[in-house]
């Protein structure tokens, strides 16, 4: 866009509703953040305008290999505290590294910066410029056992450094292995090995042989506490991929090198896991292995869910009881308790566990909720602070940066302007600076930005916004499903985003993938846009309802709909197979994949409170599950505490 042509586009912005003139305004920053990036002639913003920094940033971000350093860092200094300075420092740093200018790199520096990468350069930078004192000894320590992950190239050479000046021992060579193999990373620890005397590395090189792939020369290893480790990782890391393998190798070496309960149980631990994941037919023998201190609250879930999968409600019932207290207490465990004590003939503690779970505004408290007959529960806090506090926050000039770039579809600088504004704010103004980021079409503010105080989750109307209602009640209505349902989707996929995309190329509101969109699209006689026209609200939302009530058709039941829309097809088909008269609930929780598990559940939950939000009653989550009508609408009500 020229000059000429913006300033005529401006001067036409006058002309029009508000409303309008902020689309020519946000379309104008766009043009211009692009052109500055394209290095064409940027369309003139006005001075003051809040964005011009990052149009500025852009356009010497372009051709940072060759900026002038003065003109960096005068940059840098213009905006010193800001987003923007913080975002160009990063990138000013790269083109320093890649310079070499070690003297520029230092002065550019911030202790802000969290990338290893650039810590590392910095690192290097001051050895490189005579500083490497005894707090870069330090420093260049806490880099190499900061992790036993592989670390940035930029930190080879601060290590290379380290060892030059004698910084870099034995003992912290061997630390770093004993990391590297506790993360299952055996290049790591041939890396850390190479300047070790003969003697080690030779034993630190067939270390991590085994953690790559177990053999029988462990059992020759010198009986410590650092073989017991490595070789109790090694063949953990082995039983993720062959439980009953690993399983069979175990005695054998635990006996060679003295194991303890630790070692045998981190290698059982893994054994179970990965065969209860998929309800192998060892999955209970491999489980009543496991010591009880090597539990945690993931295995004790995987207990719980094989004996549901076997249609144990004993086996169920006592695997709940060796959770933990807290655990035990959590709405999906109380739920399933009472389940298993209905099951088994104890109805008076099932009666008193549902009542408590029904006062809990989530799925398995809505399903107790439904058991007991009675309102679900809810206790919404209702925004309660003044138009002269929600100007304020608006006003703030972070806040009023980033959601001109989240408008103008910069998410990222949006993201970093939000982060600056929230580090000022107190929690009053923060959940109001939610509301103004909805008012400007940002609504995953509200899954992002609250929960961090008491109540928050209770601002149900900032939690679940509800935008293109129109659409949704029309394709809904049109499919022959539940608006409230189609809104849930769309909260769970896509917080309302119109412009997201994953990483598997799902796209928009309902996150249709573009060969499902192409499909349904020739199924309903429309005409297919291409992948972008998924980006369209009204599209997106028309492909992707009609795609749900496909699988609605498919499967017969909503919950399993849900499921396959999350996970697809090929395992929806084999969780049915496995397990095809099984109560909704059960199936759900037995689900293998915990993603899916978790966004069946979710998805339930967010469909009654936007039946909430819509129409003030919501259809029986039990009756919406399975896809049944004519069930007396149910109320809401905030239980006694």
């Amino acid at each position: 866009m020229s000059k000429e042509r913006l300033s005529i586009v401006l001067a036409a912005a006058l002309l029009l509703t508000p409303a309008a003139q902020a689309q020519t305004a946000d379309a104008a920053l766009r043009a211009a953040i692009e052109s500055a990036e394209r290095g064409l002639p940027a369309p003139a913003l006005a001075a003051d305008h809040p964005a011009q920094r990052w149009v500025e940033m852009a356009a010497l971000r372009r051709n940072i290999d060759t900026l002038p350093a003065a003109q960096a860092q005068a940059f840098l200094a213009r905006y010193r505290d800001e987003a923007v300075a913080g975002v160009f420092r990063e990138a000013w740093l790269r083109a320093l590294l890649k310079r070499q200018d070690w003297s520029g790199y230092r002065a550019a520096w911030s202790p802000t910066i969290r990338s290893t990468a650039l810590r590392c350069a910095e690192l290097d930078a001051r050895a490189r410029t005579g500083a490497a004192d005894a707090q870069w000894t330090q420093d260049a320590q806490a880099m190499w056992r900061s992790s036993g992950k592989s670390l940035p190239g930029e930190c080879d050479a601060v290590f290379t450094a380290l060892a030059a000046r004698g910084g870099l021992t034995d003992e912290l060579r061997w630390e770093r292995i004993e990391l590297a193999a506790a993360q299952w990373e055996p290049v790591v620890m041939r890396a850390a090995a190479r300047e070790l005397p003969p003697e080690q590395r030779a034993l630190a090189t067939d270390y991590a042989a085994f953690v790559q792939s177990p053999n029988e020369r462990a059992l020759n290893w010198p009986k410590t506490a650092r073989s017991r480790l490595v070789a109790s990782h090694g063949l953990a890391k082995f039983a993720k991929a062959d439980p009953l393998a690993a399983e069979a190798r175990l005695p054998a070496l635990a006996t060679a090198l003295g194991f303890s309960e630790q070692d045998r149980g981190r290698v059982l631990y893994q054994a179970a896991l990965w065969t209860v994941a998929s309800y192998l037919p060892d999955s209970a023998r491999l489980l009543g292995l496991v010591p009880d201190a090597a539990y945690d609250d993931r295995l004790h879930e995987w207990r719980v869910r094989e004996a549901l999968a076997r249609s144990d409600w004993k086996a169920a019932l006592a695997a709940l009881q060796k959770m933990g207290e807290k655990q035990r207490g959590d709405s999906r465990w109380q739920w399933f308790e009472a389940r298993m004590r209905e099951l088994t003939g104890d109805r008076a503690s099932a009666q008193a566990l549902f009542a408590a779970v029904a006062k809990k505004p989530d799925f398995h408290g809505f399903l107790a909720a439904d058991r007991l007959d009675q309102p679900y529960a809810l206790c919404p806090w209702m925004p309660d602070w003044t138009a002269a506090q929600k100007a304020a926050v608006a006003a703030d000039p972070a806040m009023v940066r980033a959601m001109a770039l989240y408008r103008a579809e910069r998410s990222g600088w949006a993201q970093r302007e939000w982060d600056d504004a929230l580090s000022r704010f107190d929690d009053a103004q923060r959940r109001i600076a939610v509301e103004v980021a909805q008012d400007n079409g940002w609504f995953d503010r509200g899954v992002f930005g609250l929960g961090k105080a008491p109540g928050e989750l209770q601002l149900y109307t900032l939690r679940f916004p509800i935008h293109h209602a129109d659409a949704i009640e029309r394709e809904a209505r049109r499919n022959g499903l539940d608006p409230a349902w189609v809104a849930a989707e769309i909260r769970a996929e896509s917080v309302f985003n119109p412009k997201a995309r994953s990483p598997a190329n799902a796209r928009g509101l309902m996150q249709v993938l573009p060969e499902t969109g192409a499909a349904v699209a020739r199924r309903l006689g429309l005409a297919w846009g291409g992948a972008e026209s998924l980006y369209d609200s009204n599209t997106n939302i028309t492909l992707g309802t009609a795609y749900l009530r496909e699988k609605e058709a498919m499967y017969g039941k909503p919950y399993v709909a849900i499921a396959a829309y999350n996970a697809g097809p090929t395992p929806t088909s084999r969780w049915l197979s496995q397990r095809p008269t099984m109560d909704p609930d059960l199936w759900i929780e037995t689900i293998s994949y915990k993603e899916t598990r978790e966004y069946v559940a979710r998805i339930l939950a967010f469909s009654v409170i936007y039946d909430w939000r819509m129409y003030g009653m919501a259809t029986p989550v039990t009756h919406r599950m399975n896809g049944t009508t004519g069930a007396a609408r149910r109320k809401f009500a905030c239980p006694a505490p």
